[in-house]
């Protein structure tokens, strides 16, 4: 891969943007396609471009050929990512089996008896207030949102800053209760009806859980669910070249 090339493919990655490699296996060509951008000659074919366009929706990396001769596709694809606001019991329970299925999680939770690496190994956690965090997080088309807190104070900025987002799952702890009196709130400081029927709440998919454990699983099946009907490509191995 030509330096400039992988300086490109990099920056996509750190920004979680997803990015086809175009190759030539005769002369090492290369050019990238993004979403609705092409950056190289060699993606000027149409079916090169049809090609990389369809690893892309993917996620799948392969070699065909095309027009413009043998070609690898390389995808790079962001992996999906969790963002649980909460380091709840619910959240101990749901942070690992995310972890286990290919998820990138976060924890957000700005008190510091709950936020504490040991409660969480192996995860990103984030002392932080979650308006704050979520800004900075800036939630995309892969991201699913979670909040687990049943403090306003806390879910509440954390809903308003993920339902403005593309994040293709937004979900919130609570009673159908809970919820009205959410949505009074969330109205109060600009969100619309239609953006706050993108939240899942009560959260989880209707299983009968009780315990923490099975919240969580219910919640993550869910997760699982809209991700699988959103249509987003989960990131997998590439295949050599």
């Amino acid at each position: 891969m030509k330096l400039e090339t992988l300086k490109a493919v990099q920056a996509a990655r750190e920004s979680r943007r997803a990015v086809v490699l175009v190759k030539r296996i005769a002369d090492g060509a290369e050019a990238l396609v993004y979403g609705e951008s092409v950056d190289g000659e060699l993606a000027s074919a149409p079916d090169v471009l049809a090609a990389a366009r369809a690893a892309l929706a993917s996620g799948r990396s392969d070699t065909v050929e095309t027009s413009a001769g043998k070609v690898f596709l390389h995808a790079f694809v962001p992996a999906r990512r969790l963002i649980v606001v909460g380091a709840v019991h619910i959240a101990q329970a749901l942070v690992p089996m995310a972890a286990m299925t290919g998820f990138d999680v976060v924890v957000i939770d700005p008190r510091r008896a709950f936020a504490a690496d040991h409660r969480f190994p192996n995860v990103t956690v984030v002392q932080e207030w979650p308006d704050e965090a979520m800004e900075r997080l800036k939630p995309d088309a892969t991201t699913a949102v979670v909040t687990l807190t049943h403090d306003p104070k806390l879910d509440d900025p954390a809903l308003e800053v993920a339902l403005k987002s593309d994040a293709y799952y937004v979900g919130s702890l609570g009673s159908r209760r809970t919820h009205e009196k959410r949505k009074a709130r969330l109205t109060e400081v600009g969100i619309s009806e239609a953006q706050f029927a993108r939240i899942h709440g009560p959260v989880g998919l209707n299983i009968g859980a009780k315990s923490p454990a099975e919240i969580a699983i219910s919640i993550l099946a869910e997760i699982i669910q809209t991700h699988a009907a959103s249509g987003q490509p989960a990131e997998r191995p590439a295949k050599a070249a």
